[in-house]
């Protein structure tokens, strides 16, 4: 006699499939199975006896004598007045006996029991009993390979497939990689079995595996307005959270397209909500694409979307960093129409903009007014600390850091807000910057005073102050004292002090800060790099600056062009020319073409060098290259003729220059000739083309008169050189030493100081012409 069938224990008829082994859609997509039509829908649970004698009596009864038990029959499908089932009990009853088994083999020698005593193949009993038979299966290890086997039993059997049982098969298909099985399946439903519910697994599994245009396919199909199966709000949640991710696998989607979807789901009253649509503003516009973000957020105010503050706030701060303050103005009137109440942070996004558009006057209007609440327009948002520290920081931006100060005041006696560590911050900045080390010294003691800890920005901000206006050695001391403290400074704070050094010529200190960046573990970036090797290379250490380029590239940087420029020119300075060639090629192996500085740089070399027709080949050369010559090239090389005695080549190059170029000569390379001109005796020639300076708009400096006072001197032109002081007045041209030195030197001698004192006092000295 065979051995019964085995059964699973009444307790576990109250299981339905573990979690762990089901392919649950996310938290953000989660939907309840639909009811599904009256004819499919498994009614409420069954009577217990009537389950459990069925149970009891396949338990005890061997399976190859099912279909001769006429007990077994008559419990199971006794006569029934219906046409629609030989079975008097419901599908329900059918489905909670199959999920007894402890296999699916079983299971399906019992659906096969069931449909060769069915009258209708079609019977909802046969659908419940195979659903029962695939979650059993989902449970067993050999799933991955049984299940699609399964399904097509199913259809071989014309069984027609329940809602709850489709929905399994396209999650498990999903989930374990399947998804052209979860097509095969979705595509042999009945089309009215392609309910929304459905629709959205299908489409889920369908996004995570990267098939965007099948995804898209299913879903233009409910984005129709003849749709049967319309998106609901699952399905705006499974596309949002899709639009709204870093990386989606799958073909890129336009941000075109993303607008006519979001505005397709809004035509059906599907909208993202708040945080998602916050996400693609902030998306549209990290992308500078604002204008789709406007576009977007109208097009679901229009729609009649239910709009947020957090939403606008988006939307509004991507508008100030366009600076689009037209937007900014209208968004504000929009928000005040549809009742969108602006909070603490709409107002500090306004504010800061209009600070960081040095604007500040009109940020204190919306501060007034939003510090007061003015109830005709029923807003009353009162402001937080953030709000004050940004306005402080935009009085001291600037340069209006008292008033900075006594809104700080204000904060702490009308709000009670204890200032923080960023508003004293603001505040020691602003005074710093302003070269009142003296004021930025007092707020840090009373920030010390109040118990509020210093960071780093404290100490960059006074150290960077003190090495802006001269007091170096103060920042080092202050710097020292900082960190016997606790407080470490970073690498801002080691640059300061490396440029600092640089702009003096100290180069030993620099380097020797730049060494103890590195003991202390701050990491040098390029910046710090580019600052030593240009100090090095304008105080001559080649060899220094070459060491420090070697351990540049080690960091892991690469000299930019600049750096090529500054280190070329240096050992052009010094004369090595081997160098700067080495330089030169290693520049173009890494990509980067010579710019105009580096032709310029090596013009000016070989004119002072004399080698003129090496100095007009590269002028040629930079010419094919495309790069033009501007009035540094022009200068480099009238200045080369000049040096060489050749005054003549030198006037016919700026003839040449004013006539054909379209470089305009500076004030540089008059001062240049002028000064050539009277050093070789030609001052008439010098004041014509003195003449010829103003004519063209070109303002001499004081340079250009000490040239010409020199010349004149020679020549003893004294009613010329009267003019000339004249004009120096007229044109506030202030004289420096060296014109006093010449004038008073030659004037004493001539018995003219009262004239002299007169041009210090900053009057003419030749009588007025009446």
């Amino acid at each position: 006699m065979k051995l019964p069938v085995h059964l699973a224990s009444s307790t576990q008829s109250k299981l339905f499939l573990k979690p762990q082994s089901l392919l649950l859609l996310r938290n953000f997509s989660a939907e309840p199975t639909p009811p599904p039509p009256q004819t499919q829908s498994p009614p409420r649970e069954s009577k217990p006896s009537i389950v459990t004698q069925a149970v009891d009596l396949l338990r005890q009864t061997p399976q190859d004598e099912w279909t001769s038990s006429s007990q077994l029959k008559q419990l199971l499908f006794s006569s029934s007045s219906s046409s629609s089932s030989s079975s008097s009990h419901s599908p329900r009853d059918f489905f909670q006996i199959t999920r007894r088994f402890s296999s699916s083999a079983e299971a399906l020698s019992f659906f096969n029991y069931v449909k060769s005593n069915s009258e209708n193949e079609n019977s909802p009993s046969l659908s419940y009993t195979f659903q029962a038979i695939l979650e059993i299966a989902i449970r067993e290890p050999d799933s991955r390979d049984k299940l699609f086997d399964l399904y097509k039993t199913c259809k071989e059997n014309n069984v027609t497939l329940s809602v709850n049982a489709a929905t399994l098969l396209l999650r498990f298909f999903g989930k374990a990689g399947m998804v052209d099985k979860s097509l095969v399946v979705y595509n042999e439903l009945d089309e009215d079995a392609r309910n929304t519910h459905i629709r959205n697994v299908l489409i889920d599994d369908l996004l995570r595996d990267g098939r965007v245009d099948d995804a898209f396919n299913v879903l233009d199909e409910m984005l129709d307005r003849e749709s049967e199966f319309p998106p609901n709000d699952v399905t705006g949640d499974i596309i949002f959270y899709w639009l709204t991710k870093k990386r989606r696998p799958g073909r890129y989607i336009s941000d075109e397209e993303i607008v006519g979807l979001v505005t397709k789901f809004g035509e059906h009253g599907v909208f993202p909500n708040t945080v998602w649509l916050t996400q693609l503003i902030t998306r549209f516009y990290r992308i500078a694409k604002g204008c789709q973000a406007w576009d977007l957020f109208h097009e679901l105010m229009k729609l009649g979307a239910d709009l947020e503050a957090v939403s606008c706030n988006a939307l509004l701060s991507g508008l100030g960093r366009d600076g689009d303050f037209k937007r900014m103005n209208q968004l504000l009137m929009e928000m005040k129409e549809n009742n969108i109440q602006p909070n603490v942070v709409t107002f500090g996004i306004l504010i800061n903009r209009l600070c960081k558009s040095y604007r500040i006057d009109e940020a204190v209007k919306v501060f007034e007014e939003m510090n007061k609440g003015k109830e005709s327009d029923g807003v009353s948002v009162e402001p937080d600390v953030i709000t004050y520290n940004t306005l402080i920081d935009g009085f001291c931006k600037v340069g209006r850091q008292e008033e900075g100060l006594s809104l700080m005041k204000r904060m702490r006696s009308e709000k009670g807000y204890a200032p923080s560590v960023a508003t004293y911050n603001c505040l020691i900045d602003g005074f710093c910057k302003a070269g009142n080390i003296e004021m930025g010294q007092e707020i840090f003691d009373e920030m010390n005073k109040e118990g509020v800890k210093p960071n780093v920005v404290t100490l960059n901000s006074l150290v960077d102050g003190m090495c802006r206006h001269g007091r170096i050695h103060s920042a080092v001391e202050f710097f020292k004292e900082m960190m016997n403290k606790g407080l470490k400074g970073n690498a801002i704070t080691y640059t300061i002090l490396i440029n600092a050094f640089c702009n003096v010529n100290n180069m030993q200190e620099a380097v020797d800060w730049f060494n103890a960046m590195c003991q202390s573990g701050c990491s040098a970036d390029a910046i710090v790099y580019y600052a030593l090797i240009s100090g090095l290379c304008q105080a001559g250490r080649m060899k220094d600056a070459s060491f420090v380029a070697s351990k540049l590239k080690e960091a892991g940087f690469y000299p930019d062009i600049v750096c090529y420029n500054v280190m070329i020119g240096g050992f052009c300075k010094r004369n090595k020319l081997d160098e700067a060639y080495e330089l030169l090629k290693e520049m173009e192996g890494a990509g980067m073409n010579p710019d105009c500085v580096t032709y310029n740089t090596l013009i000016s070399y070989f004119c002072k060098s004399g080698k003129f027709s090496v100095a007009h080949s590269i002028m040629k050369r930079m010419a094919k290259d495309g790069v033009m010559p501007n009035v540094v090239t022009y200068g480099a090389l009238i200045n080369g003729y000049c040096l060489d005695g050749d005054i003549d080549e030198a006037m016919k190059i700026f003839k040449e220059m004013s006539s054909s170029s379209k470089v305009s000569p500076n004030t540089v390379i008059y001062n240049i000739l002028i000064d050539s001109l009277c050093k070789i005796g030609k001052v008439e020639s010098a004041l014509s083309l003195m003449d010829d300076m103003r004519n063209s708009g070109v303002k001499p400096n004081t340079a250009t008169y000490n040239a010409m006072f020199k010349g004149l001197r020679e020549k003893n032109m004294l009613e010329k050189t009267f003019n000339l002081m004249d004009k120096m007045v007229e044109h506030a041209c202030p004289p420096d030493y060296i014109s006093m030195e010449i004038l008073l030197e030659w004037l004493s001698a001539v018995g003219e100081t009262e004239k002299l004192k007169k041009f210090t006092q900053g009057f003419r000295v030749s009588p007025s012409p009446a």
